[in-house]
């Protein structure tokens, strides 16, 4: 690449730089095409296909149909008419270089002439690809540094590839079917084989045009000398005999291969363009897609030189990360949050050294700072904290290192989510009992049952504490009974909390007025909180109030007597 064609490709603005590829490719090309020999090519194939027996084949059975169809009126005046051996010469030229066999071979040949040139067009299409790459990275390195660059170089050089086990064409003048990757180098080939089919299709015209001159001097000043070489018999062919001598002759079939070569040369230059064209459409295509993917970080990287020379120190690995990260902070933090972190250190450590269970709990919480604490918290057990989703259960501060190993010992994943959900001050309470009592408990009771159970083995003494822990263990549904605040307030506040609680986790099986003699007792004597009895025995507090009421009014009646009625 000479220097102004790379100054060129540090344009500030796209369609300067789209410009500078398509120079630079339509350059290659045309280098690899001035190699191409097309006359030395289009000679083997004549050989190959034996286009001469076929030419001689079909200039035989046209000059037979012109006899046959012209009168001999006319065939004895074509001898002395320039104008009659004109049309004749042109009659059978037409049904020859038009005729269905023809058109197959020119067909077969325009095959086998795209194969060879669709190498040649393969190879130029890797020369160009250096000097293109280092177009792209010339003009996105000063903008976005070397990383962005290579990264889309990377992806530009994909484009240009062949894979020869899965490119393959079939050239027809009906339709071309190709199947493979749609690169630059297989879109040029498909262009030359695609031109090369239809060139195939309307060549015959082209071939009848440039030999008939030719044909038609030879009838013309051939009458002469015909007379000389031919028996009076043979005038009445008039000059078809020259005409089909002259069609069969090596200089003709001479010019029908110069015509050949010089349609096929002609046909690729004019198409060179029309490949760069789209090379350069591509690769910018390629830019913008990376453009597209990667909006914010790019942004970023043009308007801050400090952030412009941290993406130039990643790799391209790092790019996805870096994505994800400047998303999530931007979000929660801003622009100016996202320059700090840059400035303290933990963006790079958010792309380069936080693991992926730190970026998922990031993403889950959509908070960068949440993916790190955790990270600094769990250490080596941070997989299993993503694992157990104890991240979605609670916040990183509500931990400390010793309380989450021991969280974690447990060993059982829903026992764990529920503890996990709770308060700390609760958690940790509970968190005291062994691994069996507590698997149990946490299995046995909700979230709601798991602090109420917290709050009154922090509120009751040792004994009544156990007495619960003991119940509870065995029964976890008598912690429904107990996880209401009121009752809990009721059985922290009493002077006697065993007889509170022993009352409260008693079984009673129907009526028993022998127990409610002895809880009223309790209340009675101030052991419990009056709101236990009430908790405890609802009808029964309910029916001996409506009972009490009645004995007042029966009361106030015999004190008082009855009503007086005033009479008037």
């Amino acid at each position: 690449m000479s220097r102004a064609e790379y100054e060129a490709c540090q344009a500030r603005d796209e369609p300067a730089f789209r410009a500078a590829i398509e120079a630079l490719t339509h350059k290659a090309l045309q280098d690899g095409l001035a190699k191409v020999d097309y006359a030395a090519v289009i000679a083997a194939e004549w050989r190959r296909a034996d286009l001469d027996q076929v030419i001689d084949k079909q200039v035989d059975i046209a000059i037979g149909e012109v006899r046959e169809e012209t009168s001999w009126g006319t065939l004895l005046n074509s001898l002395a008419s320039r104008e009659k051996a004109q049309e004749l010469a042109a009659a059978a030229a037409e049904r020859v270089y038009r005729s269905e066999p023809m058109k197959g071979a020119l067909e077969v040949m325009a095959v086998a002439v795209g194969r060879e040139v669709g190498r040649t067009l393969e190879l130029s299409t890797l020369d160009a690809a250096e000097p293109a790459l280092q177009c792209l990275e010339a003009f996105l390195g000063p903008r976005y540094g070397s990383t962005v660059a290579r990264v889309v170089a990377t992806d530009a050089a994909k484009e240009f590839q062949i894979d020869p086990a899965k490119g393959g064409a079939s050239v027809s003048t009906g339709a071309v079917l190709v199947e493979g990757r749609e690169a630059i180098a297989g879109a040029a080939v498909l262009l030359v084989r695609r031109q090369l089919s239809a060139m195939a299709a309307r060549i015959g015209q082209r071939l009848v045009g440039s030999i008939l001159s030719r044909l038609v001097s030879v009838v013309a000043g051939g009458v002469g000398l015909a007379l000389i070489a031919k028996d009076i018999w043979e005038f009445r062919h008039g000059v078809l005999p020259i005409i089909a001598e002259e069609m069969k002759s090596r200089t003709t079939k001479d010019r029908v291969r110069d015509e050949l070569a010089k349609s096929i040369s002609e046909q690729i230059s004019e198409h060179s363009r029309e490949i760069s064209v789209a090379t350069a459409d591509r690769i910018v295509e390629i830019w913008r897609e990376f453009r597209r993917g990667h909006a914010k970080v790019l942004d970023l990287a043009e308007r801050h030189q400090e952030f412009k020379r941290f993406l130039d120190a990643l790799t391209a690995a790092d790019l996805a990360r870096l994505d994800e990260v400047v998303a999530l902070v931007l979000a929660a933090e801003g622009e100016e949050g996202l320059m700090k972190r840059l400035q303290n250190g933990t963006l790079q450590q958010a792309v380069t050294r936080l693991p992926e269970a730190g970026m998922e709990i990031a993403r889950d919480i959509r908070s960068l700072e949440a993916g790190l604490a955790w990270t600094a918290l769990a250490g080596p057990a941070l997989p299993k904290v993503v694992e157990h989703g104890l991240h979605k259960r609670a916040a990183v501060q509500d931990f400390s290192r010793s309380s989450l190993e021991r969280l974690l010992a447990i060993g059982d994943s829903l026992a764990m989510v529920r503890l996990a959900g709770i308060q700390r001050s609760a958690r940790d309470r509970l968190l005291e009992l062994d691994n069996a009592e507590l698997r149990g408990l946490a299995r046995g009771l909700a979230e709601p049952e798991l602090e109420a159970l917290s709050r009154y083995l922090s509120g009751l003494g040792p004994a009544a504490g156990q007495r619960l822990l003991r119940a509870v263990a065995q029964n976890p549904v008598r912690m429904q009974v107990l996880a209401s605040a009121r009752v809990r307030d009721a059985v922290l506040s009493s002077p006697d909390q065993m007889a509170a609680v022993a009352m409260m986790l008693r079984s009673d099986s129907g009526f028993d007025p022998f127990a409610i003699r002895d809880d009223v007792m309790l209340v009675y004597d101030g052991r419990v909180s009056p709101i236990l009895l009430w908790d405890k025995h609802p009808f029964a507090v309910s029916a001996a109030a409506i009972l009490l009421v009645f004995l007042l009014l029966v009361l106030r009646r015999l004190l008082l007597g009855p009503r007086r009625v005033r009479t008037t």
